[in-house]
């Protein structure tokens, strides 16, 4: 679930700014704002930076699978 938000204190400038990019942009105030904490925080840049390390394609895989191959093989010896 998203988080709500309440902020108070926000100048009448920042409002009135808020309001003429929303327009602009062709959005609700909330959108906006909702790209510029985005934007602030870097929450979409380390999603795309850690997709590059969760998204394989079946090449990648079957190269990890056969390089950790060798290490799924049980010694019996070592378990007697």
């Amino acid at each position: 679930m998203a988080k709500q938000l309440t902020i108070r204190g926000v100048p009448d400038e920042v409002g009135r700014r808020l309001e003429v990019l929303s327009r602009e942009r062709g959005q609700s105030v909330n959108s906006t704002v909702l790209r510029i904490l985005d934007a602030a925080v870097g929450f979409e840049e380390r999603r795309k930076r850690l997709e590059r390390y969760t998204t394989w394609s079946d090449e990648e895989r079957l190269e990890f699978e056969a390089a950790l191959s060798s290490q799924r093989t049980v010694d019996d010896a070592d378990w007697a």
